[in-house]
């Protein structure tokens, strides 16, 4: 399997995309599959640039022992589009960003996150509603999903277990 290359991005790149980019790295970790995927995350606007990681996300990504290195939000810039396989967003607002940006998606590189999910809902943004447990939880079955889809058909990768098998079986939990 070839490198996998996801950037997800968020408006402002403090809260959903640095959580979904930590979540996405460590359950990559425990699987094994470091040597498979490339992540960084980003955001749409310059609002947030140079910022770190909202206290909210540190918060929960700790109490679920989320490792996190330091991390500022950048923003999108012009050669992530060539440079990434999968362009992650969290909400149809960050999918419609992305491609007026980009001037499109030839290439169908753009997807919004809760696709992989099953959710067919968008990652509700926490600077608004401060729920940073549920926005975990919804991005946790993302980025689960997201690496079934991309583990499909590599023979001799594992996938993540059955959605009906309790999460904390891979020592993390969804509260």
């Amino acid at each position: 399997m070839e490198l996998k290359k996801i950037l997800f991005v968020c408006h402002g790149n403090i809260c959903r995309s640095p959580m979904a980019e930590f979540i996405m790295k460590e359950l990559i970790r425990r699987k094994k599959l470091e040597s498979f995927f490339y992540v960084e995350s980003a955001g749409t606007t310059h609002e947030e640039r140079g910022n770190p990681v909202h206290p909210g996300t540190s918060k929960k990504l700790k109490e679920q022992n989320i490792p996190q290195c330091e991390k500022y939000a950048r923003v999108i810039k012009e050669s992530d589009y060539e440079e990434f396989d999968m362009l992650i967003g969290m909400d149809r607002h960050n999918i419609y960003d992305m491609k007026c940006f980009f001037g499109g998606d030839p290439e169908k590189k753009i997807h919004l996150l809760t696709d992989f999910a099953q959710q067919g809902e968008e990652i509700d943004d926490p600077w608004y509603t401060g729920d940073f447990s549920a926005v975990y939880r919804d991005i946790l079955k993302g980025c689960q999903g997201l690496i079934d889809e991309v583990l499909k058909g590599e023979p001799g990768l594992v996938q993540m277990p059955e959605r009906s098998e309790t999460i904390q079986k891979n020592g993390i939990d969804l509260d």
